[in-house]
């Protein structure tokens, strides 16, 4: 909670000071009957009548500063939980990220945070006040009369044994309602992001049966949970109702015997009252902290999460040159996994050259690469930049060093000159105005309304594939990284527009280490060498000319491809 600690305590202490001028009010009143109005002493009910009213004014300020300070305490902690979870993600490796789903992880950093957030701002005063009120309001009716008191001695025990049996059966209950808004977020989501996919095939119907189904899991998950939670409040009045009933009936006796007086019976009566509804309180607390724990409890698989890929390795290097070395590199997604999907894999990538990586499509191109900026660790085996491990260098800098052009690109909300920024912040316009020429973005900013301030939409809409990859591109130039990656990121490229930027890349960045992963020949026939992967396995490495006269799938690859363009 932090800061927001100091908040939490002065609402514990406003409802504490509440509590105690609520429970003078009926001994007050019951000196007011018994002496005042026995007496008829107006003078006596008048100043009595106006400490009652001092009371409740008290009452009602210290009453209302709590509930601004409780609020204050669980939207801070709210706002608490809900960074830390979001700067914990952010220190996620891909194989961490693996491990939850993103419409669940959406879940546990909205619906989990608001359910711990309103139990502490609605829930703070109940929680101080019930045992407050209950153990000052149980002194003080012993006090008057300790035989009639006993009475609470059956109800307590009776209240107990129900309310624990329904918080026990709630419990897994509200769980499992968490998982199934997991669900609904899941449908959503993944309607909303393949829109155009479900528009295309005509399955609006089959995508509203599938989101009809999850929500009527989650309706009927909730409505489990919460009938069984709605049976708190009619056990409360059952209790509630058979002590007052005993009460009055043994009072009424006590009275006629002379054992009571009116007064006292009538503050008793009020005293039970506060009882009884600081324990309706105490058990709606433990409604609302049972569904606050099991929404807690997953927040906490985010925060606990143990991150793998992390500096505990790390040294003051830097990135000289870039290059690269695997050295019987092996991996696996999980250390449970049957197989390896890498496997024995030993290359050098010389500095300032282009190699190119092609294989056919599950051969593990995408995974290789992605270890060399540690989104994913080697299992066994060595991966070394420069003859230095990539687990010596500081993550930041060798991310830094390294700029990834992915298959599936990704532009955010903004304009075009903010998603280029992303690569550096500082970038002059003639900086960014260069990264653009050379992967020929250039050629089509000029013709948008509003040039570099051209709003991207969600995800960059409004442009198409080829623009977004060399958008991405130049974003990635932008960075001036030692080892530039292009993942199959040209894909959406006509051949000769692909073309012109490989060139403007060899001429413009030419001591930069460049590593293409294409489907097509013609992506890396100019590398300076070529590795063919086959199943995780280094199948060749050679030149265009060298593979063709020498390697079989090279041969097969190209042949297809030969003949596709003669078609």
């Amino acid at each position: 909670m932090g800061k927001y600690k100091k908040y939490a305590a002065l609402a514990i202490a406003c409802v504490a000071a509440e509590s105690m001028f609520e429970l003078i009010v009926p001994l007050i009143m019951a000196d007011l009957i018994d002496v005042g109005v026995a007496n008829q002493d107006r003078h006596y009910i008048y100043m009595k009548g106006f400490q009652m009213v001092i009371c409740a004014v008290l009452a009602l300020l210290l009453g209302i500063g709590s509930s601004r300070f409780s609020a204050l305490a669980g939207q801070g902690l709210g706002a608490q939980l809900r960074k830390a979870e979001y700067e914990k993600l952010q220190g996620f490796s891909f194989a961490n990220i693996d491990h939850f789903r993103v419409s669940s992880i959406v879940t546990r950093l909205t619906s989990d945070v608001t359910n711990i957030q309103n139990s502490v701002s609605t829930g703070l005063r109940p929680f101080c006040r019930g045992p407050v009120m209950l153990v000052a309001a149980t002194a003080v009716a012993f006090s008057i009369n300790a035989k009639l008191a006993l009475v609470f001695l059956v109800a307590l025990p009776v209240l107990a044994v129900m309310l624990f049996t329904i918080v026990g059966h709630v419990q897994p209950l509200y769980t499992k309602m968490q998982k199934a808004i997991d669900l609904v977020n899941r449908i959503i989501q993944e309607n909303l992001t393949a829109i155009r996919v479900v528009k295309a095939y005509v399955k609006g119907e089959y995508e509203t049966e599938k989101f009809e189904e999850v929500n009527d899991n989650l309706k009927n998950q909730s409505e489990r949970a919460f009938r069984l939670a709605a049976l708190n409040m009619p056990a409360m009045q059952i209790v509630m109702y058979g002590t007052i009933l005993s009460i009055i009936w043994f009072g009424g006796r006590m009275i006629q015997t002379g054992g009571m007086q009116v007064g006292e019976l009538t503050g008793f009566l009020s005293y039970v009252m506060q009882i009884l509804n600081s324990l309706s309180m105490i058990s709606n607390v433990f409604l609302t902290l049972t569904r606050s724990m099991a929404s807690g409890s997953r927040i906490l698989e985010i925060i606990d999460e143990e991150v793998d890929i992390t500096d505990r390795e790390a040294e003051d290097y830097d990135v000289k040159c870039g290059e690269i070395e695997f050295d019987h590199v092996y991996f696996r997604y999980r250390k449970d996994a049957p197989e390896d999907v890498l496997t024995d894999i030993s290359l050098t990538i010389s500095a300032g050259s282009t190699f190119g990586i092609i294989g056919q499509t599950g051969s593990a191109k995408s995974t290789l690469i992605q270890l060399i900026p540690r989104l994913y660790d080697a299992t066994r085996g060595e991966v070394r930049i420069d003859g230095i491990p990539v687990r010596k260098y500081p993550m930041e800098h060798l991310r830094d060093a390294i700029a990834v052009v992915l298959q599936k690109n990704t532009l955010f909300s903004g304009t075009l000159l903010e998603n280029l920024r992303w690569g550096k912040e500082d970038a002059a316009m003639e900086e960014i105005k260069k990264a653009c020429r050379i992967a020929c973005a250039d050629e089509f900013i000029d013709r948008l309304a509003d040039g570099y301030e051209t709003e991207m939409g969600q995800g960059g809409v409004n442009v198409s594939g080829g623009q977004k990859q060399r958008i991405c591109i130049a974003r990635a130039i932008l960075k001036q990284p030692k080892v530039l990656i292009l993942d199959d990121s040209t894909s959406a490229v006509d051949t000769a527009t692909e073309a012109r930027i490989r060139t403007m890349l060899k001429e413009e960045l030419p001591e930069m280490t460049k590593i293409i992963i294409a489907q097509r020949i013609s992506s890396v026939r100019h590398a300076d060498q070529i590795l063919i992967l086959d199943d995780g396995r280094v199948s060749d490495i050679g030149t265009h000319e060298e593979l063709l006269a020498r390697n079989k799938i090279y041969q097969e690859i190209y042949e297809s491809q030969k003949e596709g363009a003669e078609l």
